[in-house]
């Protein structure tokens, strides 16, 4: 399931892999060891795509999301379920469970995407080909509670707030 794929760390709050909420741009393109973005995207947030399926978006000049591509972006495991790259209906089912188990609280957007909000963790599904595949998404946890955020359009939640449910 990881093939070649790196794998990162999810560390709830902080972030994920090499990446810390809150870093500048040259603090993420020096933990990516990257030279810089392969593209740059401007709005209401600013969003910087590096090579290997990184996209990182960034609230007033501070790290706030990383999205990871379903098939070329890292791995990253919670309690051993590999997130990227999953028949999207088995992904969500483990999410269910894993929040069940140990009280998370769950949001479902409006593109029915499920977020674990207490991990900042939210998967939505990517198109590749014909298949669809889970691809996660790391945020700041305010970002996945606010309804500020999803009614403004900013990634990872566009449209409408969020419907927030606590599991114990």
């Amino acid at each position: 399931m990881h093939g070649e794929r790196e794998c990162w760390e999810l560390l709830p709050g902080l972030g994920v892999g090499p990446l810390r909420f809150g870093m500048s741009q040259a603090d993420v393109a020096e933990a990516l060891q990257a030279s810089g973005p392969l593209q740059r995207v401007d709005g209401p947030y600013a969003q910087e795509d590096f090579s290997d399926g990184v996209k990182v978006f960034y609230e007033e000049g501070k790290m706030a999301c990383v999205a990871l591509d379903a098939v070329t972006g890292p791995q990253v495991l919670l309690a051993g379920f590999a997130l990227a790259g999953r028949d999207p209906e088995e992904a969500y089912s483990y999410l269910l469970d894993h929040a069940a188990e140990h009280g998370n609280c769950l949001a479902y957007t409006p593109d029915e995407s499920l977020a674990l909000t207490d991990l900042g963790l939210l998967l939505r599904v990517q198109q590749i080909g014909d298949v669809l595949l889970s691809r996660p998404i790391f945020v700041m946890e305010d970002w996945l509670e606010s309804e500020y955020y999803c009614a403004c359009g900013h990634l990872p939640l566009e449209g409408t707030p969020v419907a927030v449910l606590r599991l114990t």
